[in-house]
């Protein structure tokens, strides 16, 4: 009588065994697509951040060839006496961590009616966007950069 009440073992199976929680090999994967995951959204925020100010830098460019547009407009000259016309931007106070803008008059008897003005990269965005690097624009409206990418692609 005492055999049959004892108890009887069964082997533990795969198939049996109750869910306790995760494996190791589970975490680990989990771990492993979420690190992927997280680099790949990483870098394409970069590359967002990276375009937005280049527009940045583009639209103040943009405003500044209007104001000497306006200024040339009143004066019949880039220049004046005080110097280059140079408007109290709004953008400047945006950009300034980021773009440099340059001014080139050139008011001599050859071409007395030239200017260029330039969106140099400074600091961290000077090194994230070689693509298109200093961007530039004349007179005419002619668009340009200074990196390997096609004009349209930068403006």
């Amino acid at each position: 009588m005492h055999t049959i009440f004892r108890r009887i073992r069964r082997p533990v199976s795969l198939a049996t065994r109750d869910a306790a929680g995760f494996t190791l090999i589970e975490l680990l994967i989990t771990i492993a697509i979420v690190a992927i995951l997280a680099t790949i959204a990483y870098s394409t925020y970069q590359d967002f951040i990276v375009r937005s100010r280049r527009a940045a830098g583009a639209a103040c460019l943009q405003e500044r060839a209007q104001f000497m547009e306006r200024f040339y407009t009143t004066n019949l000259a880039y220049v004046s006496a005080a110097g280059v016309a140079a408007p109290i931007a709004q953008c400047d106070a945006e950009i300034s961590p980021h773009y440099q803008i340059q001014y080139q008059v050139t008011p001599t008897a050859a071409a007395p009616r030239v200017y260029t003005l330039r969106a140099v990269p400074q600091a961290g965005q000077a090194t994230r966007d070689t693509a298109c690097g200093t961007l530039t624009i004349t007179q005419a409206g002619v668009r340009g950069r200074t990196g390997a990418a096609p004009v349209t692609d930068c403006w």
